[in-house]
């Protein structure tokens, strides 16, 4: 790995934030346009044309039997795992739901309600990119909140089936409205909705550059999560660190994406050197993912050294990261002081993966700086809240000259009227 300057990151990291997909707008453009006005026979002809999966006989539903064939063939020792899994992330989102409050007053009252959104659709990439895990993220939190109608869509292989593991968790999680449908397509057919597919009032989940530019397109017809961007990881780590596994924190990342990027910033030159060889190493024993973490080290990563672990600290703050590890020595003293991070992990046996997986926070994360003005998915992502007044006569006849004043102030007659016409004689 190279050693790099603090402002070659950030501004690499703003380069790809900001990047020109002229060409792959104008693709889901299209994409959308036709599932919009021709629904699930557009879907039908892209799920041909792009999974090579001829749906035209068996159509896009998912059905019980292939739900119950799905779980039938996972092992129970992976099928423990999943709920095991379920269970930390339904315990940590559970203590995310709030209550509406009510504030009583002389002769009125005024509140808040939290309401559950009525439908969510949830995008579940395919093929080798096929994570159950994010089944697991996007479904939980939506189930907690009290959204009552989930959806799931799916891209399926060429012989029409979707990946059993996919199937399974979600049978593991109660979901049956599962649609054999992927890419910009499957978007569209949630935002708008198809003969097959019912619209939706907000669409999460992950998927590749043209699912995030379709969720992109159709906001403000539904809700989106957020519009992700590659992965990153970035790791302050003193001597106390081990160069092996920071090495193997750093490719974890990196093996997502050749856009992924990997960045360590340590005090102490020697460590680096140590991390910089020990990567070499480790991404020549990576048997699927070599490519892409080769193109990230070489072209989205480095190494910073700073003179001490405050400096560290504030350049990570700037560089607002997707996933922030701290394997430094009692890190929690640090903890206060970072500002900008999807999500923090602490010491030497908190690796990312086990955030990615098992631990219980979401793996749905701000990334590409973002994470200075957004926050990870969760309960909050799927309920609306709505404020509720009343006022008696007797309590508004003791303000009405206020709010009249203020609409008068703002040069709004019929706003002043409007409090004005119940007390004042004409």
């Amino acid at each position: 790995m190279k050693i790099i300057k603090a402002s070659e990151v950030i501004n690499n990291l703003i380069i790809r934030s900001q990047a020109d997909y002229a060409n792959e707008n104008a693709v889901v453009n299209e994409i959308l346009d036709r599932v919009r006005s021709n629904g699930d026979s557009a879907l039908l002809d892209y799920t041909l044309k792009f999974d090579k999966a001829d749906l035209s006989q068996d159509g896009l539903v998912v059905t019980q039997k292939e739900i119950e064939e799905a779980y039938n063939m996972l092992d129970d020792k992976l099928k423990d795992i999943i709920i095991r899994t379920a269970d930390n992330i339904r315990s940590f989102h559970k203590e995310q739901k709030r209550q509406g409050f009510k504030i009583n007053l002389n002769s009125g009252y005024i509140g808040q309600r939290i309401i559950p959104m009525e439908s969510v659709g949830v995008y579940v990439p395919g093929g080798r990119a096929a994570y159950p895990s994010s089944v697991l993220m996007n479904i939980i939190p939506a189930q907690i909140a009290g959204v009552k109608n989930i959806i799931m869509c799916t891209p399926p292989m060429e012989n029409g089936k979707i990946y059993y593991m996919t199937l399974a968790t979600a049978k593991i999680l109660g979901i049956e409205k599962i649609y054999k449908a992927g890419g910009a397509q499957a978007v569209g057919a949630m935002a708008f909705g198809t003969e097959t597919i019912p619209k939706v009032n907000k669409i999460v989940g992950p998927g590749n550059i043209y699912v995030a530019l379709a969720k992109k397109q159709v906001f403000g017809h539904v809700g989106i999560d957020m519009v992700a961007g590659p992965s990153e990881v970035l790791i302050i780590a003193d001597e106390s660190a081990v160069p092996e596994y920071v090495a193997a924190d750093l490719l974890s990342q990196a093996e997502h994406d050749p856009m992924a990027a990997a960045i360590l910033i340590t005090t102490s030159k020697d460590f680096a050197q140590k991390v910089s060889i020990e990567v070499d190493k480790q991404i020549e024993k990576l048997q699927y993912t070599k490519t892409n973490a080769k193109t990230s080290i070489a072209n989205n990563s480095g190494i910073i050294i700073t003179e001490n672990i405050q400096e560290a600290i504030n350049i990570a703050n700037d560089i607002a990261p997707e996933h922030l590890e701290l394997a430094l020595n009692n890190p929690e003293k640090y903890l206060d002081k970072i500002l900008n991070a999807g999500s923090v992990f602490l010491g030497h046996y908190s690796p990312e993966p086990l955030g990615d997986y098992y631990a219980g926070p979401n793996h749905v994360l701000p990334t590409s700086s973002t994470a200075k003005f957004s926050s990870p998915l969760g309960v909050d992502d799927f309920v609306k809240r709505s404020s509720y007044i009343y006022y008696s006569e007797e309590m508004l006849k003791c303000v009405y000259e206020d709010i009249k004043s203020f609409a008068e102030l703002e040069g709004l007659d019929a706003h002043a009227r409007s409090v004005s016409i119940r007390f004042d004689k004409e």
